[in-house]
């Protein structure tokens, strides 16, 4: 067998060579980094395996798995986890197990590891807002944003709407407000 070699540091050229050689079927194994998470297609791939899955999150094992399993033939996606497995880890590797519709393992993915902030930087963690669950209490939240936009409506000149909007407008939104 022929393998090919694709990492990060190596020149686009280079990575675009060796991909080639693979897609052709000259190289009939390829040997990754994450670098081939997007935007590889490659119908004739038809086995992954990732080493130390655990220390990957459930949105990148999804994209790597997309990389099989393109063509006719049937795909497999074998996920190789350490011994020293977080209660988390386990829980990402079992929703792998489980299922392959990205909508539900996106959905997993955000009661997992938090929504983040909206208006700031981080892209996951739970948010100020500890109110509601955006997944779980979707439909609550999407009631609450009908009749609050209904009360603004109807009263939108009043005194009381002008003291609603300078309190929600006067909140710390922007994380990066509060550095330095």
């Amino acid at each position: 067998f022929r393998v090919g070699l694709v990492h990060g540091r190596m020149k686009q050229e280079e990575k675009d060579a060796v991909m080639e050689e693979f897609r052709s079927g000259s190289a009939q194994i390829l040997v990754a980094t994450t670098v081939i998470e997007v935007g590889v297609d490659v119908p004739n791939a038809s086995v992954m395996i990732i080493e130390h899955a655990e220390r990957f999150g459930l949105s990148q094992l999804h994209q790597l798995r997309g990389r099989v399993g393109r063509g006719d033939e049937q795909a497999f996606c074998i996920l190789l986890a350490g011994h020293k497995r977080t209660a988390e880890a386990r829980e990402r590797l079992a929703i792998m197990e489980e299922t392959s519709d990205g909508f539900k393992v996106a959905e997993r993915d955000l009661e997992l590891r938090g929504p983040g902030e909206v208006m700031g930087t981080r892209q996951s963690g739970i948010p100020a807002f500890r109110v509601g669950n955006i997944v779980r209490d979707y439909s609550l939240l999407e009631a609450a944003r009908r009749e609050a936009g209904h009360m603004l409506g109807a009263r939108r000149n009043s005194r009381e709407t002008a003291r609603l909007v300078e309190a929600v407008r006067n909140q710390p939104r922007f994380g990066l407000a509060a550095v330095g």
